[in-house]
């Protein structure tokens, strides 16, 4: 019974973060005016929801990717406050040429991706956006910046910004075929907390030189 307690609190996991990403992008779109039910720019609100409620699932819930002695005294995701500066909505443009990688898991076998456009981010540059070619598909876009691996810096593997399988999802902007790219929401893969997980990391192609101060941090 126990492979069959653990296939359902991963599902109860996965079907948390999904509906904390759906409320993460109602509070983001905000009422009719310009400001929030506080007072507040309504990102501010949706950033503010995100990682209490990041706070909670990785506290309490029995899936959390905390190892055992990291959850006594746990305080909270080492988080940057929200900077309006690194929200873009971007365009995708078509790759000029086609690409692939595989990540083969432990458990899922190999896992292929398909590069399916590329997000010209001001002050970051180009990022390659991929889609996941098995079961569910999904997008997938993760980045490492220049302060991976570095003390009081990002995670030396490379942060996620969006997972679309699993429920990580900003939102469309408002252009056709353009995605919301807020990096205050980027956030560590579970292999950063417990290496028993498998993830992929950032390809060369969503590796940049530029140093993004917000979103999840890693002490």
């Amino acid at each position: 019974m126990a492979d069959a307690r653990t296939a359902i609190e991963t599902l109860d996991w996965r079907q948390q973060v999904f509906a904390l990403y759906a409320e993460t992008r109602r509070l983001a779109a905000g009422p009719d005016t310009a400001v929030g039910s506080h007072g507040t720019d309504p990102a501010v609100e949706a950033h503010t929801f995100w990682r209490g409620a990041r706070d909670e699932l990785f506290a309490t819930h029995p899936q959390t990717p905390l190892l055992p002695d990291e959850r006594e005294g746990f305080a909270g995701l080492p988080v940057a406050d929200y900077d309006p500066a690194w929200r873009f909505e971007v365009e995708l443009v078509e790759p000029e040429e086609p690409a692939r990688f595989d990540f083969e898991t432990g458990t899922d076998g190999v896992v292929p991706f398909e590069l399916v456009g590329r997000a010209d981010v001001p002050g970051v540059g180009l990022l390659d956006v991929w889609r996941l070619q098995s079961y569910g598909g999904g997008l997938f876009l993760p980045i490492r910046d220049a302060l991976a691996g570095r003390r009081g810096g990002t995670y030396g593997g490379g942060r996620y910004l969006l997972d679309t399988i699993k429920g990580a999802f900003l939102g469309e902007g408002a252009a056709p075929a353009s995605l919301v790219l807020d990096f205050n929401f980027a956030y560590n893969p579970s292999c950063a907390y417990d290496p028993a997980w498998a993830c992929p990391l950032a390809p060369a192609g969503n590796r940049v030189a530029a140093e993004i101060p917000v979103g999840e941090l890693y002490h």
